[in-house]
């Protein structure tokens, strides 16, 4: 419930891949059998092995602002944070007070060269398909675009930024969009259908629970009483 909770909250955040969970059957171990002990009943369980991320695109929205930047297909931005390095798909970017291109949180957008910085004379700002970025005043560089072996080894960090210990290969051809924004990749209905299932297996567990209890507390009066 958790897991499917934080799905729902974060449906309109930028960039964000939903979670699951990943379970598998636990059987426990039998003793073995003798001639004057009987097999032990096969008893088996379920147990969470592990959460799992959709790492699927969201739905690209336009937006039309100029330093909205969404990636087509794979590949992740650098962001410079107090921790090193870290990888987003939120591309919902503006300029800080020294002119530097940062994330929401004011983390510095990291180009091939460094981080992405603007003067005053950097107008009508332009971003090509390749993550080129120009200016009235000429080019600024370009927005570093990395890949890894496997994203799912990435490890969510919280605001959409992500961490691992992979090697980043920089695309030569990344597929970058201007003025557009990659949506969370949640699916509304799915995610609201599993939480009704979930409520309605927990208040039946309840229910089964309370009665097992009932059934307990019952025997144990009846075998109490003493025969007149």
């Amino acid at each position: 419930m958790d897991v499917i909770a934080n799905n729902v909250a974060n449906l309109g955040t930028t960039g964000f891949k939903a979670e699951s969970m990943l379970f598998e059957e636990y059987l426990m171990p039998e003793a073995e059998w003798t001639a004057d002990r009987p097999q032990d009943r096969e008893m088996s369980y379920v147990e969470d092995v592990a959460t799992i991320r959709d790492f699927s695109p969201g739905a690209l929205v336009q937006t039309g602002a100029p330093l909205d930047v969404a990636i087509n297909g794979k590949g992740w931005f650098v962001i410079n944070t107090p921790d090193g390095e870290r990888y987003t798909r939120n591309g919902a970017f503006l300029l800080n007070q020294a002119g530097e291109l940062v994330t929401s949180e004011g983390y510095q957008v990291l180009g091939e060269s460094g981080p992405m910085i603007f003067g005053t004379n950097d107008t009508g700002v332009s971003i090509a398909s390749d993550g080129t970025i120009s200016t009235d005043a000429g080019n600024k560089g370009r927005l570093r675009i990395v890949e890894f072996e496997t994203d799912m080894a990435l490890k969510p960090e919280g605001s959409s930024l992500f961490s691992t210990d992979q090697t980043a290969t920089i695309m030569t051809q990344p597929r970058v969009a201007q003025g557009v924004l990659e949506k969370s990749n949640v699916q509304p209905i799915l995610e609201i259908s599993r939480m009704i299932e979930v409520n309605r297996a927990y208040q039946s567990l309840a229910a089964m629970m309370e009665r097992s209890d009932q059934l307990r507390r019952s025997a144990i009066s009846d075998l109490a009483e003493i025969p007149a």
